[in-house]
């Protein structure tokens, strides 16, 4: 990991296990809670993992926050700016891509702002998100095609598309330029405990 990952590793670790030991909660309550190994939890804690958004998602809603929680301060401000190059960096493509959190609410419904690029070539897979999860989807530069349930949908640079982000689905950048788009996700229920179990590694 880069220092910027590691630093926002270490911070949403810290945010984990100040969320998890409020509760009262042991490790093991809460890997149980988020159907993520403890192994996993552990890792996250101490900053070592870097998680996939999914890993984050289920934690997020074992706790009863949001994931922009978890990679922002906890003191609540009635105006939260974020400047350009401040996102928090959830994921890194093998083409340069980037998923960057940029802005959040706080839970039950939660909704999250994303500003992704895709280098070309480059594909994110998601799994399915809590039930009644939906996504709103525009791009901004270059051709994405997003699948949902196995339904491809090609969009082109000021296209939008929203869809159900309760079943599989992906963003490829099928180009040979970089892509770029604005994704705003909104989970309603966070921290009602009906997000499937899943194990993760």
């Amino acid at each position: 990991m880069d220092q910027s990952a590691t630093i926002l590793a270490m911070a949403i670790g810290g945010r984990v296990r100040q969320e998890r030991q409020s509760r009262g909660w042991t490790l093991d309550q809460l890997s149980e809670a988020a159907g993520v190994s403890r192994r996993m939890v552990v890792n996250v804690e101490q900053g070592a993992a870097n998680p996939s958004v999914g890993t984050l998602l289920r934690i997020s809603d074992a706790l009863g926050v949001g994931l922009p929680a978890l990679v922002e301060s906890p003191q609540p401000k009635p105006v939260k700016v974020t400047r350009r190059g401040e996102g928090a960096a959830l994921w890194n493509g093998e083409s340069g891509g980037r998923g960057l959190l940029v802005a959040g609410t706080e839970s039950p419904d939660v909704v999250e702002l994303w500003d992704w690029t895709l280098g070309p070539g480059d594909q994110h897979l998601s799994e399915a998100h809590s039930p009644g999860t939906k996504e709103l989807l525009q791009v901004q530069q270059g051709t994405i095609t997003v699948v949902v349930a196995d339904q491809p949908v090609i969009l082109d640079a000021g296209d939008a598309v929203t869809f159900p982000g309760d079943v599989a689905h992906s963003y490829a950048n099928p180009g040979t330029e970089p892509a770029r788009f604005s994704l705003a996700v909104f989970e309603p229920g966070v921290g009602s405990g009906h997000r499937p179990a899943v194990t993760d590694a």
